[in-house]
């Protein structure tokens, strides 16, 4: 469980270690404008606030679901925004989670295809030299006459 700190001043190496990311990484989201320019001590040294920290928070948990950096920069103008409906986050999840799905089935024929080739290597036997292996002759096939993920041959 993340534990936001609470004190109005928080050097960069404890909101890394309150949030879960490390330090390049919150340098690299100000940078890019996920995360405001954070104030500076007279040190030079970066510090934040509590806010700071929930906002890498949800940055990082965004991350973890696999949005993009443009969609985060979408869903955090959404969540700071009252004149913006929640039908808008939705449309962002919902193109998210069809991508999901493309990739999962992408997945799922690569396993497939896999599986087939480990089976029939197998149905072969080991004593086989590797020079007649299934998987080394179907991987070498030209594109359109190897298996697919996903056509049905593999």
């Amino acid at each position: 469980m993340t534990v936001i700190p609470t004190e109005p001043i928080i050097p960069i190496g404890q909101l890394a270690e309150a949030t879960g990311c490390n330090v390049p990484t919150i340098r690299y989201y100000e940078e890019i404008g996920l995360l405001p320019p954070a104030q500076r001590r007279a040190s030079g040294h970066r510090v934040y606030d509590a806010s700071d920290a929930e906002r890498l928070v949800f940055i990082r948990h965004c991350r973890e679901f696999g949005f993009s950096i443009e969609d985060i920069r979408s869903l955090l103008s959404l969540s700071t925004s009252r004149d913006r409906e929640c039908g808008e986050t939705r449309d962002i999840a919902r193109q998210h989670l069809e991508t999901v799905r493309a990739k999962l089935s992408d997945l799922l024929a690569l396993e497939h295809s896999l599986a087939t080739f480990v089976e029939s290597c197998s149905a072969q036997g080991d004593g086989q030299p590797a020079s007649l292996s299934t998987i080394l002759k179907e991987a070498s096939a030209p594109w359109n006459d190897a298996p697919q993920p996903g056509d049905g041959r593999g």
